[in-house]
């Protein structure tokens, strides 16, 4: 989009540093990123059945977990699920595919675990372990938990031969501490909440992401960098969509820096479908009793 490419030569930016794309290298290090990064790693160290990681949408739990996947030891075979779904049998399928195991069209659920089983052993044997990781993992039923659970019943003796890493929203801690899922909660190890990020945070975030994109980090003001903490929650997703408009409407008013009333701008005219205005963000005397500065 030419006004994108615009803005960023008008702020001598690199890149756009907002993207909702994940990107490892625009990671944010906050206390809870990294507290979510050393959980994943304690997991894989001390080969626990189950890894879990849970937050809101747009948390960085995908950013994180790619980089997570960059460090990866390579005597670890990965198998990468997104939103897998389905019923009993159709999960082994999507982890045989995630694991590049060919599966012959029609084969029963018993053949399927039975390749699973021996593919597993063989990785065993060769001095290797194999870590399945569930992104979108909210979007399993409970039985398809029930049939992971019983996956990490596949052991040597004394050691794991898989190791399961769930990843997904709120809703998957829910389903995970519910009464049914008693066997699979025990199992549970390691995991990790990721919850919004505070107001000191954000600005933070929003600078460190300017800085990696080649800015020097003030093109957005740090009064309007609390604002849109206030407007987002602080949800990095929701920070990246206000901020990445922010910058184009300063671009497009001949402004080198984002206000205040530049973000006010942008949430009047709804640009960001799930950033709602609240009347206190929108109130002028918002921010330090100024409404531009």
């Amino acid at each position: 989009m030419p006004g994108e490419e615009l803005y960023t030569e008008y702020f001598g930016l690199t890149e756009r540093p907002f993207t909702l794309t994940p990107d490892p290298s625009f990671l944010f290090w906050s206390k809870q990123h990294q507290r979510a990064f050393a959980v994943l790693e304690y997991g894989l160290m001390a080969r626990t059945p189950i890894t879990l990681i849970t937050g809101e949408i747009g948390s960085g739990k995908t950013t994180i977990l790619r980089a997570f996947l960059k460090d990866i030891e390579p005597n670890i075979t990965i198998g990468l699920i997104s939103n897998a779904q389905g019923g009993r049998g159709e999960l082994i399928q999507w982890i045989l595919n995630a694991l590049s195991i060919p599966v012959e069209p029609g084969s029963s659920y018993v053949r399927m675990f039975q390749l699973l089983q021996e593919t597993l052993v063989a990785e065993y044997a060769a001095g290797r372990r194999v870590v399945l990781i569930f992104d979108e993992a909210q979007n399993l039923s409970i039985e398809g938990l029930e049939e992971l659970r019983m996956l990490t019943n596949i052991n040597s003796g004394k050691d794991e031969l898989v190791q399961l890493v769930l990843v997904g929203q709120p809703e998957l801690r829910d389903m995970v501490k519910s009464p049914r899922m008693k066997q699979l909660a025990q199992r549970v190890t390691a995991s990790f909440h990721l919850q919004p990020l505070e107001k000191k945070a954000v600005t933070e975030y929003i600078c460190h992401r300017l800085q990696v994109a080649g800015g020097t980090g003030k093109e957005i003001s740090r009064p309007a960098a609390e604002l849109i903490h206030q407007a987002s929650g602080g949800v990095p997703r929701l920070v990246n969509q206000l901020c990445e408009f922010a910058l184009l409407y300063a671009w497009a008013g001949e402004n080198k820096t984002v206000s205040v009333s530049t973000i006010r701008n942008v949430l009047k005219d709804g640009v960001s479908f799930s950033v709602e205005a609240s009347p206190l963000v929108l109130d002028t005397q918002f921010v330090r009793g100024s409404a531009a500065e």
